[in-house]
């Protein structure tokens, strides 16, 4: 673990905001639409943080292109247009990316939404001033390939070693990993703790409050390490 990173990147759905419940739907409505089985919840989530056209394979492998296609159309309809569901951020979200930013860090998002669906998010609730650059999964390759950090890290010119990823899925853990970064889970998203840690999060915590607070310890850390090279 690194006390001097200059730049965190943030998954969006399960990590920042509570999006969950109205991807698990969407996605088993649109299954239903298409005149195929709902999926379970559970296989649902597995894939969430994927790119869509990635997950829709997964959930249906052996359905064919113009099938996929439908499901996709009908998983965007329901999930913007006629979803009953909220969205909100996580409680503290707001408050944490507001003191990160405030203190001087660079801050990232690189999620399996598409542009057009982070765009309108970023509008929703006025928060694209937070952030330095973002990466969606319609722009480059999905997760866990670290092609989105490489890019992030290229376009802030900042080093991997300086660079940490959070996420709440092995897909965001396994991404940083391939790019050489350090990672943070958190489990109260879709993946649990044991499988944040099996695959290389540096860090588990279970709540933004706590997010907030080891943020707030490395700062502190990062602090007397500047400290100390000044005294010498």
């Amino acid at each position: 673990m690194n006390a001097e990173y200059r730049l965190i990147v943030f998954d969006w759905d399960g990590t920042l905001m509570d999006s969950i419940a109205r991807i698990v739907t969407s996605m088993q409505r649109a299954f239903v639409d298409t005149g195929l089985r709902s999926p379970a919840s559970k296989d649902v989530e597995e894939i969430i943080g994927l790119s869509l056209g990635k997950a829709i394979k997964l959930l249906a492998p052996n359905d064919d292109e113009s099938i996929l296609e439908n499901i996709s159309d009908r998983y965007r309809h329901h999930f913007v247009d006629a979803s009953e569901i909220p969205m909100p951020m996580f409680p503290y979200a707001m408050p944490m990316l507001e003191s990160l930013k405030a203190q001087g860090y660079l801050l990232g998002v690189a999620t399996g939404k598409a542009r057009r669906g982070l765009d309108r998010v970023f509008g929703d609730i006025d928060c694209h001033h937070l952030f330095d650059a973002t990466r969606c999964a319609d722009e480059t390759e999905s997760k866990p390939h670290p092609k989105m950090l490489n890019e992030l890290m290229q376009e802030l010119n900042v080093p991997a070693e300086q660079t940490l990823m959070v996420g709440d899925t092995e897909f965001d853990m396994v991404m940083a990993s391939n790019a050489g970064v350090d990672a943070v889970g958190v489990s109260y998203g879709v993946h649990t703790r044991e499988r944040l840690l099996e695959n290389q999060a540096v860090e588990c915590v279970d709540s933004i409050e706590q997010l907030h607070n080891w943020f707030d310890k490395l700062s502190t850390q990062a602090f007397a390490n500047t400290n100390s090279r000044c005294k010498l």
